[in-house]
């Protein structure tokens, strides 16, 4: 997959054809993280597949992701539609060498979830790690259990490898038996998770 642009991604396939596109909600609501602007990953047919929203007031950079789409005003954020969590690896209290941790909802090493707060996930096992610097474009995505990599991001090259593109192009290479669409919103979390220093979070 090749990606561009790092507000509305769009993301193509080997064949060059759109796999994937994102909607960035925050454009709708004044950029305003308390409203709850977020973002909405797409099929490349339009087709709303999940929104991802920063969890607002938390000590951690974290964003969660739910089923569906948020239809501005109807917020799809109840624990029953959540599928994942995902933080920062460091925080001000706490220091990783992950780029980020994943907890998927309903997985026995997140253990239950009853409400959308702020839980602590420090003494949790995460599904996955992502390892490297994301904004290197050098990274890969490790499932915790046995240390599997499930996909890898990279800078992008043409001409036969010799040119090097612009880190707003970029590729990602998912392994197979792993699930395409639970990737790309890992991918587009990270974007802004580490986003460069002084870059505009949600309104770039």
């Amino acid at each position: 997959m090749t990606f561009q642009g790092t507000d509305g991604f769009t993301v193509f396939d080997h064949h060059g054809r759109l796999a994937f596109r994102v909607d960035n909600y925050s454009r709708k609501s004044s950029c305003n993280i308390i409203k709850g602007g977020g973002l909405v990953l797409m099929d490349g047919a339009g087709n709303a597949l999940l929104t991802l929203k920063p969890q607002v007031l938390s000590m951690q950079y974290q964003w969660n992701a739910y089923r569906g789409e948020d239809k501005m005003g109807k917020r799809v954020t109840s624990t029953t539609s959540k599928v994942f969590s995902m933080r920062s690896g460091s925080t001000l209290f706490h220091s990783s060498k992950d780029e980020a941790i994943v907890m998927m909802m309903g997985s026995s090493s997140s253990g239950p979830s009853t409400t959308d707060s702020n839980t602590d996930h420090h003494h949790q096992t995460p599904d996955f790690r992502i390892e490297g610097c994301f904004r290197r474009r050098n990274c890969k995505i490790i499932k915790s259990s046995g240390g599997e990599m499930v996909a890898r991001i990279a800078r992008k090259r043409v001409d036969n490898r010799r040119i090097l593109l612009g880190d707003d192009v970029f590729s990602l290479a998912v392994q197979p038996g792993f699930d395409p669409q639970l990737i790309m919103a890992f991918v587009i979390i990270l974007d802004r998770i580490c986003s460069k220093p002084f870059a505009p979070v949600l309104c770039s």
